[in-house]
């Protein structure tokens, strides 16, 4: 059973799975990487949440102050070998429970079309396409969203 435990950016099992995740999407994204990669930065992200299995990190998922009624998800990751056991929808409701906790209204983010699994999962949970915001906007390859909370 997936275990949802809240925490900071020092988390080392955070700090590795985000590891993970940026190898990832150097491959997924090639040369597009490192234009994403510039807004990824953990050091300013203060709400981590960590998904376990016995104890064993099997995912991650953050959530950065955007403007005063909206946070962002960000660093959402479950390894390949993870996949599938519902950690990824376990992790984005414990954001989305945080969220609501801290009074925000809506959790927004952005993805890649490299990344069609996360595309299909946000749709499945209730994710509405919005227009492109902040750093995002004009940019073709991604796709932001937004849910109220």
């Amino acid at each position: 059973m997936v275990q949802i435990s809240r925490t900071n950016n020092n988390n080392p099992d955070f700090r590795s799975l985000v590891g993970e995740l940026d190898a990832e999407l150097a491959i997924r994204d090639g040369d597009d990487h490192d234009f994403y990669h510039q807004f990824n930065s953990i050091e300013s992200i203060p709400y981590v949440v960590l998904a376990t299995i016995n104890g064993r990190p099997v995912g991650c998922g953050a959530l950065k102050p955007f403007d005063e009624t909206s946070v962002e998800v960000k660093r959402v990751y479950t390894p390949p070998s993870e996949r599938g056991k519902g950690v990824a929808r376990a992790v984005m409701q414990g954001l989305e429970t945080w969220a609501n906790e801290l009074g925000f209204q809506h959790c927004i983010l952005e993805t890649g079309i490299n990344q069609p699994e996360a595309i299909a999962l946000y749709k499945i949970l209730g994710y509405m396409p919005m227009p492109n915001y902040g750093q995002y906007q004009g940019i073709e390859m991604s796709y932001c969203f937004k849910k109220e909370v």
